[in-house]
């Protein structure tokens, strides 16, 4: 049995409709009513939030998770990415008020985000000093409030940027659900989770 962690949501219903076309049998999924923990044939799905999956993952109570690169990004944890699986597009992006210049002046610069590690990382490439504030509501109202100069956050259409007078300023990376497993995992089942990524990647193929 590959114990399979998901992430709840969006990424998990994008999952398992493509462990569907995979030839899975998903009729215990489709009635878990409240389970967190389904089988699908050889495999059992562990439905999770995005941190957990990782942890999971690096725990080696589950052997593969499907996760967002986002997630990935800010975890820096240990373990194997082994395919993209093309869904949940958006990106990272430095984002503030419409018509502002982040980089004028000599100032010091506070960002707002959900993502601490992957902000630092960002200003570090660019020799900026920046004080990263570490938000987890609506990381929107930090330049709107005067408490950030800008924000590091996931956009997909940018229309809640718009809404509020913000705009981006610059993309950081591009992002999409990943295929990860453990490290341990990847020597114990290995056929298992070749298999399982190769009927995966077919998908991708079709």
């Amino acid at each position: 049995m590959l114990r399979v962690a998901l992430t709840k949501g969006r990424i998990e219903k994008s999952a398992v409709e493509m462990i569907r076309k995979c030839g899975y049998d998903l009729s215990d999924y489709d009635s878990k009513n409240r389970r967190l923990i389904v089988t699908a044939g050889n495999l059992e799905l562990v439905l999770a939030k995005a941190a957990d999956v990782i942890t999971y993952i690096e725990r080696g109570v589950c052997d593969v998770g499907i996760v967002g690169r986002d997630t990935i990004l800010e975890s820096e944890g240990e373990f194997y990415e082994l395919l993209d699986l093309g869904f949940g597009k958006c990106r990272f992006a430095l984002a503030g008020i419409k018509g502002k210049n982040f980089y004028n002046g000599y100032t010091h610069k506070v960002v707002a985000t959900k993502y601490p590690n992957v902000a630092k990382r960002y200003f570090m490439t660019k020799g900026i000093d920046a004080e990263i504030v570490k938000i987890e509501g609506s990381v929107e109202l930090a330049p709107l409030l005067g408490m950030a100069d800008a924000i590091v956050d996931i956009v997909e259409t940018g229309a809640t940027l718009v809404e509020n007078g913000l705009e981006v300023y610059e993309d950081i990376s591009y992002i999409s659900a990943r295929c990860i497993a453990n490290v341990a995992s990847m020597k114990l089942k290995n056929s298992e989770i070749t298999e399982f990524v190769s009927k995966l990647r077919t998908q991708l193929e079709d």
